[in-house]
């Protein structure tokens, strides 16, 4: 579940006193509902998903990586649209903040602490509300 890799980070970020963690979100079936029709963008999003973005946006100590396989002109009438909704991304299928670590080569697979994608599980049905209540407790 992902409130459960939520936690972790949290916690990980507590503990080492990391100052950012690094979270990624998918746009399709994660954010927005697919319209699955070519050259229209999808603009209805999951219940509570857009309150979290907005919470999420205004959280400075998280990086926001828009991770998606959406064509470049579509990236960019998303970046617009979600602006429109107070939503803001740091970055877009890369992570500038972190090219090599200690542990890893990122040239290649950018670092990320929580992942947010259907493909990976996330159900946008639900989740944004079990994320939209664990961030009401912290």
């Amino acid at each position: 579940m992902i409130t459960r890799a939520i936690k972790i980070c949290f916690r990980l970020a507590k503990e080492k006193g990391w100052t950012k963690t690094y979270w990624a979100f998918d746009i399709h079936g994660t954010i927005l509902k697919p319209t699955f029709q070519k050259g229209v963008i999808s603009t209805e999003f999951y219940p509570n998903a857009k309150e979290v973005m907005q919470l999420l946006a205004k959280d400075k100590s998280i990086v926001k990586i828009l991770y998606t396989c959406s064509y470049p002109h579509e990236i960019e009438e998303y970046i617009t649209y979600f602006a429109e909704h107070d939503i803001h991304f740091d970055y877009v299928n890369s992570n500038a903040d972190v090219t090599d670590g200690g542990y890893g080569y990122y040239h290649d697979k950018f670092y990320f602490n929580v992942l947010m994608d259907d493909k990976a599980g996330f159900d946008g049905e639900t989740d944004w509300g079990e994320i939209l209540k664990l961030l009401k407790t912290i």
